[in-house]
C-alpha cells in the first residue's frame, strides 16, 4: 500500500489529475452497475409478489408494467451517470442538455401521436382498465381483448376480425365482463294479455334457469323483473334482468332464457306481437268515409 502511494506521489500533477478523474469514472460505472441491478432485483421482487396475490387475468398486465418501470430506471440511472462522466471529462454538461431539450422538442413536435399512445397506454395500465381475455367497448369498437401494450389494444370482434387501436385515441372503455354481468332481457306482448301472468312466467323460466345443472352455476340470483319499460306500436315491452357471476357468460345466459321462454308463452298461450300495418282511407268533411276498392286476382273456377 505504501508504495502505491509513494507511486501516486512521484507523478507530475497532471498525471495525477487524470489518473483520479479515470479512477473517479470507474467508480461511477461500478455504483451505476450496482443500482441498475439493485433496481431490477426489486422490481422483479415487487412484481413477483404482485403476482402471487393478482388473478391469473392480470399477469399479463403486471409484467407490462414490470417492464416499463425497469426500462424507466435504467434510462435515468445512466443519464445520471453519463451526465457525471462528461463532468470527470471536462465537457460540460449545459450545451449537451440544451442540444437535447431542442432535439426533444422536434422530435416531440414528430411524433406527438406515438408519445400519446404510449403515455395513455401507461395510465391504461397503471390504472387496470381492461384486461387481455376481457370483452370491452372502445370508443365504438368492441371485442374480447387479446393484447394491452403500450401502444395499441388488440382486440377481435364476433365476426373473428382483429381490431388494433392506438391508446393515443381512447378516450372512453365500457368494461362489459369485470367482476359481473347483467343480461338485460327485453321482451313484447300483445296488449290484450296480462302483464301479471306474463311475469309469473317469466319468473318460472328463471327460476328454472338457475335450477339447470348447466346453466344455473352462472346465475348469482333469481330473475328480477323490472316491470313495464313502455308501450310499442303494438306490443307492450318488458324488461327484466339476470346477474352472472361468470361476467363472459351474459350472452350465452340471455340467448338461452329467450329459448325457453318462447316455449312457455307458447304453452300458456301468451302471445309475442309482430309489427301490424293499418291502412288508413281517410274521411271526408262531413265525416263520411270514402268507398276503399280492394281489387285483385279471383282463382279461376
Amino acid at each position: 500500500m505504501n508504495e502505491v502511494v509513494s507511486f501516486y506521489r512521484e507523478l507530475d500533477p497532471e498525471t495525477r489529475s487524470m489518473l483520479g478523474h479515470a479512477l473517479r469514472i470507474v467508480l461511477i460505472l461500478i455504483v451505476t452497475g450496482i443500482l441498475q441491478s439493485v433496481t431490477s432485483r426489486l422490481i422483479r421482487s415487487f412484481r413477483q409478489f404482485l403476482e402471487r396475490r393478482r388473478s391469473p387475468g392480470q399477469q399479463s398486465r403486471i409484467q407490462t408494467l414490470g417492464r416499463v418501470f425497469r426500462y424507466i430506471a435504467a434510462v435515468v440511472i445512466w443519464l445520471v451517470a453519463g451526465m457525471l462522466v462528461l463532468g470527470e471529462l471536462g465537457i460540460s454538461v449545459a450545451p449537451v442538455l440544451a442540444t437535447a431539450g431542442v432535439a426533444g422538442i422536434a422530435i416531440g413536435f414528430g411524433a406527438q401521436s406515438l408519445i400519446k399512445d404510449y403515455f395513455n397506454g401507461f395510465f391504461l395500465l397503471l390504472e387496470d382498465q381492461l384486461r387481455q381475455g376481457e370483452v370491452v367497448d372502445v370508443d365504438g369498437q368492441a371485442g374480447l381483448v387479446e393484447e394491452v401494450t403500450l401502444r395499441h389494444v388488440r382486440m377481435r370482434n364476433f365476426d373473428g376480425h382483429v381490431i388494433f387501436v392506438p391508446n393515443g385515441g381512447i378516450a372512453v372503455v365500457k368494461n362489459l365482463t369485470r367482476e359481473f354481468a347483467q343480461a338485460v332481457i327485453r321482451v313484447g306482448i300483445a296488449y290484450r294479455e296480462d302483464t301479471d301472468e306474463a311475469f309469473e312466467v317469466m319468473r318460472e323460466v328463471g327460476a328454472e334457469l338457475r335450477a339447470d345443472p348447466t346453466f344455473g352455476v352462472n346465475l348469482a340470483d333469481d330473475i328480477e323483473i323490472i316491470g313495464v319499460d313502455e308501450w310499442g306500436d303494438s306490443s307492450v315491452n318488458l324488461v327484466a334482468r339476470l346477474k352472472i357471476v361468470p361476467p363472459i357468460q351474459q350472452w350465452t345466459m340471455r340467448r338461452e332464457y329467450l329459448r325457453r321462454l318462447k316455449k312457455a308463452f307458447d304453452a300458456r298461450g301468451i302471445e309475442i306481437p309482430f309489427p301490424h300495418l293499418t291502412v288508413y282511407a281517410g274521411e271526408l268533411k262531413d265525416g263520411s268515409a270514402p268507398p276503399f276498392r280492394v281489387t285483385g286476382l279471383l282463382p279461376q273456377q
